[in-house]
């Protein structure tokens, strides 16, 4: 079949295998011009490992110089007769093939994150293909909701401010239109299922299950990635039921961090930077931001794109010395560019000139949208997007195959 991009306001409903495959080759080079990793981890579990930054830690410590071996975890759509896969899960098709040809192992599992199958999937994976033990474990989970523990009910979570009405700006590439947005506050009980989906609850699930069973390493660390974003963001983002199932999330860090002290390890959350993502392009306006913000950081050539974030994360912050660097809560800060008051000066200042006229011409809105494209598989030009492709080939992805 013929497969063409299919945008329904931020969100992706098709994805090409091919373009997937450059996409991940694309930041495979990147890791492996960045300097290395020469500290890293060998045995790592990710969870949440088919795109945005749990996917690039995956590739940065396959072939960002740690050479590790990774067994992934995420929830993706396989194709159908007549529909392709989620880019995710080409994203997984294609790392396992780099990774086994470095020869390094890649393990793939698809399924749900919050589930005890899938805890009792990676405990026998770590078995078979780590000899029972990993060295690190990347949290890296974005969902909208959560199955409650022995039924077919779900908590959801919400993307609403607390206690006031926002006003506020998003845009739909889809139709490439500037809107404006109203936002009610949330009900008490939507804050609290954001928590139980988002926040850190499952992230100690994990971290307490594989160490019922000795599947931690001595120095085994742990790391949650998260975002808190700039004043200009806290009303729909870090004030509202997002930034509570974060503050949670990070709090949950320091019990895990006594429980790994035991094994001369350590837990952390990392607060990163702001990047295009499929989670991300969903949150209330956060994408004017992002335009804003990209325009400013590459013209002053601190740009990061996800690959480079988490090749510095694990090269000089979790792996550079023998004490990890964090502030006063403990949050190891990977935003530490995002947020240079001069950097923040520019944006604030760039964002209060766009509006619905002229967003596009202000700011780089066609590389912004192209890079979009590229985590959906689109967008390359060494691609011929009009040859007809066999989704069949493409049918095989975790490693309930391995």
């Amino acid at each position: 079949m013929q497969i063409k991009p299919v945008i329904k306001g931020v969100i992706a409903r098709s994805a090409h295998p091919l373009g997937c495959e450059q996409a991940i080759l694309q930041q495979i080079k990147r890791a492996q011009a960045e300097l290395p990793i020469t500290q890293g981890p060998k045995r790592v579990l990710i969870l949440g490992a088919s795109s945005g930054y749990g996917l690039a830690a995956r590739i940065a410590v396959t072939f960002g110089g740690a050479q590790a071996d990774t067994i992934g975890v995420s929830f993706e759509r396989p194709p159908s007769e007549n529909h392709t896969a989620s880019a995710g899960f080409y994203n997984n098709v294609h790392f396992k093939k780099y990774a086994e040809q470095a020869g390094r192992i890649a393990v793939n599992l698809n399924g749900d994150v919050f589930s005890q199958a899938m805890k009792d999937e990676v405990i026998e994976a770590i078995e078979t293909y780590f000899e029972g033990e990993v060295d690190l474990i990347i949290y890296s989970i974005a969902s909208g909701k959560r199955r409650k523990p022995g039924t077919n009910h779900f908590w959801h979570s919400a993307i609403k401010p607390i206690g006031v009405h926002v006003q506020g700006n998003t845009i739909n590439l889809e139709t490439a239109q500037w809107n404006e947005i109203s936002l009610p506050p949330a009900t008490e009980q939507e804050v609290t299922d954001t928590i139980k989906v988002m926040g850190g609850e499952d992230w100690e699930n994990w971290v307490d299950t594989l160490i019922n069973v000795d599947s931690i390493a001595p120095h085994c660390k742990t790391i949650a990635l998260s975002y808190m974003g700039p004043e200009v963001t806290h009303p729909l983002y870090l004030d509202g039921t997002l930034g509570q199932a974060k503050i949670d999330l990070h709090q949950t860090s320091h019990a895990l961090n006594l429980k790994l002290s035991n094994y001369g390890g350590g837990a952390y959350a990392v607060v990163c930077k702001a990047i295009i993502t499929k989670a991300s392009m969903v949150i209330p306006g956060l994408v004017p931001y992002m335009l804003a913000l990209y325009k400013i950081m590459s013209e002053q050539g601190q740009h990061e794109d996800a690959i480079e974030q988490m090749q510095r994360l694990l090269r000089d912050k979790l792996y550079g010395d023998d004490r990890v660097p964090v502030d006063g809560e403990r949050l190891i800060r990977m935003d530490d560019y995002e947020l240079l008051p001069q950097t923040q000066q520019r944006v604030t200042e760039l964002l209060a000139e766009m509006n619905g006229k002229n967003f596009q011409r202000m700011t780089n809105y066609a590389s912004f949208v192209n890079t979009f494209l590229q985590i959906n598989g689109f967008g390359f030009d060494n691609i011929d997007y009009r040859a007809p492709v066999d989704l069949a080939e493409f049918a095989i992805s975790d490693d309930n195959d391995a």
